[in-house]
């Protein structure tokens, strides 16, 4: 990516896209995409092995995680999804067993019912699904910025995965020296490791 000097306006209009993309998908279409995604994160060993899930409540434009949440609680896994602080850009990980402890909360998001739900404390063996409306080969994200997962990501030190459709995975995304980029992408057609020569491997 050229270096410019303001990267905000680049952002605006990728966001823009992505966004008029995922909106232009017809339910039938969109749904198709999201099993195909979901059946190779399911299947992937980052999955399997890990004990506790960190992943976002899907919005309409997301790539879906419902089934994800469903099938890791069935799977005995610990599923924990995030709270937005009020007034802050931090944001904390809610346990949660089933759709009846979310209730809508920041900008219209699911989020978990704190009352109710314990809160994740042991971040270590960790595997979090990131949310975006883009990511490139090499992992970096654009996401809807508010800088809640920016945050977060700079102190986590599980591992990191992010769900992506083809059409909103590019080549190279503008990044500052301190974005954390994932792992691991998973689209409908393929699985890229970001942490190899050349902008990743696809498998």
């Amino acid at each position: 990516m050229n270096k410019v000097n303001d990267i905000r306006p680049v952002k605006n209009k990728l966001r823009k896209a992505a966004k008029e993309y995922r909106t232009a998908l017809s339910k039938s279409e969109k749904e198709k995409l999201d099993r195909k995604i979901e059946n190779k994160f399911l299947n992937m060993w980052q999955y399997r092995e890990a004990n506790t899930l960190l992943i976002y409540v899907s919005t309409d434009i997301e790539v879906d995680t419902t089934y994800i949440i469903k099938t890791a609680l069935n799977d005995g896994k610990k599923v924990a999804v995030p709270k937005c602080i009020d007034g802050t850009r931090n944001m904390e990980f809610y346990f949660i067993d089933g759709f009846s402890r979310l209730e809508s909360g920041t900008f219209g998001v699911f989020e978990p019912k704190t009352e109710e739900c314990e809160k994740l404390e042991d971040f270590s063996n960790g595997l979090c699904v990131v949310p975006a409306l883009m990511f490139d080969k090499a992992g970096y994200r654009l996401g809807f910025g508010k800088g809640y997962y920016d945050r977060f990501l700079a102190k986590f030190s599980g591992q990191t995965l992010g769900l992506c459709y083809n059409a909103c995975l590019k080549d190279d995304l503008p990044h500052g020296k301190y974005d954390k980029r994932v792992e691991k992408l998973v689209t409908q057609s393929k699985i890229i490791i970001t942490n190899e020569p050349k902008g990743g491997r696809t498998r």
